[in-house]
């Protein structure tokens, strides 16, 4: 079922924040929390630096309605630059990669790609854009390949 999220990005204290989200809002992870050391080797993509192994990759949290606030620690060493203004992003989760290209290539007409639609590690087909305005989309479809 397609969903709209929140994505919160901090630097270095996502799982302080979320244990605060967490006791404001009464309710539990919807995963277990996703760690850089949970990344395996891609070629070409230096491996995240020790320091960082722990950090938060990914956590979601339910808050309320069934909406779902989510985040990540983005550490310097990735190469990602946390400011006010690039630490949230909506995120949106379409049922099918049809209407997840279909909403990316609208949404990032004018704007800039940040990162192309593509399979990912976690099996979903992820991309993110800016979209002419400065806002920030994320993109997760976990619709299966076909065949």
């Amino acid at each position: 079922m397609a969903r709209t999220s929140i994505y919160l990005n901090f630097p270095h204290h996502t799982e302080e924040a979320f244990a605060f989200y967490k006791e404001v809002f009464g309710t539990e992870y919807s995963d277990e929390i996703a760690r850089f050391r949970d990344i395996p080797p891609q070629d070409g993509v230096a491996p995240v630096e020790e320091a960082d192994l722990d950090l938060v990759m990914h956590v979601s949290l339910p808050i309320l309605g069934g909406f779902h606030l989510m985040g990540s620690d983005a550490p310097e060493s990735l190469g990602v630059p946390l400011f006010l203004g690039n630490n949230l992003h909506i995120n949106l989760e379409p049922d099918t990669r049809s209407e997840t290209d279909r909403l990316f290539n609208a949404l990032s007409e004018g704007g800039i790609v940040d990162m192309p639609l593509q399979d990912m590690f976690w099996g979903a087909y992820y991309g993110s854009c800016r979209d002419r305005f400065g806002i920030q989309w994320m993109f997760n479809c976990t619709e299966p390949l076909p065949g």
